[in-house]
């Protein structure tokens, strides 16, 4: 009996990347593809403000099809239902039955999830849910997971956390009020290596970007 075939919602970041690899090693399910939203005004992913260039990278080195879904600068809600309604038809197609998200414990967001699906014949898993996350981040360092901050949101965290490396010292640094995930948005990371890739991805640092309330890390392949 073949295995039930999967795509997984991938952010460029470290939760979706360490959903990937838990799901990899522990769920009997075949990963096929990739999803992700990119603003196409600016050629990055969207909220982490990674490069595409560097999103194909990281895809290449995970061995998974890219299957972007364009959206503008500022995005209606109603245009990102419609096509995202429109990738998850895509998917059935390709006869994907399972939507993989890297979500920790946000239960508007799973529900909001599960809604949409409802009726696609997509079921979506969350194998990191309900985890600890100071476990839980810890965990994904000692596993060999690299990433590094790209994006901040200037309200609960200093601007000067973009560029940083997600490791123990600054698990260490981050104030009491913020997630050492980020999973309530306070920060979002790139991933440049760990055991979902083949291979590490270099990557260099340009300029902090500041928009919108966020400080943006340019990350660029080296």
């Amino acid at each position: 009996m073949s295995r039930a075939k999967a795509w997984i919602a991938w952010s460029s970041g470290k939760d979706s990347a360490f959903a990937l690899h838990v799901t990899r090693t522990m769920l009997d399910c075949e990963i096929v593809g990739a999803l992700t939203t990119v603003t196409d005004t600016f050629q990055r992913v969207s909220i982490h403000g990674v490069r595409e260039e560097v999103l194909r990278a990281q895809c290449d080195a995970a061995g998974l099809p890219l299957r972007i879904v364009p959206i503008p600068y500022p995005c209606p809600n109603e245009i990102y239902e419609q096509r995202m309604a429109a990738a998850m038809a895509s998917a059935r197609e390709d006869g994907v039955t399972q939507m993989i998200f890297g979500d920790l414990f946000l239960s508007d967001i799973r529900a909001y999830r599960e809604q949409k699906l409802a009726g696609t014949g997509i079921a979506p898993l969350f194998p990191l849910w309900g985890r600890e996350t100071t476990e839980l981040a810890r965990e994904m360092i000692a596993a060999g997971l690299e990433a590094t901050i790209a994006a901040v949101d200037c309200k609960v965290l200093s601007a000067d956390f973009a560029g940083r490396a997600f490791d123990a010292a600054t698990l260490a640094a981050l104030p009491p009020n913020v997630d050492p995930c980020g999973e309530n948005g306070e920060f979002h990371t790139c991933v440049s290596g760990g055991p979902m890739f083949a291979r590490r991805i270099p990557l260099r640092r340009g300029e902090t970007v500041m928009r919108d309330g966020f400080a943006y890390a340019d990350l660029m392949l080296a």
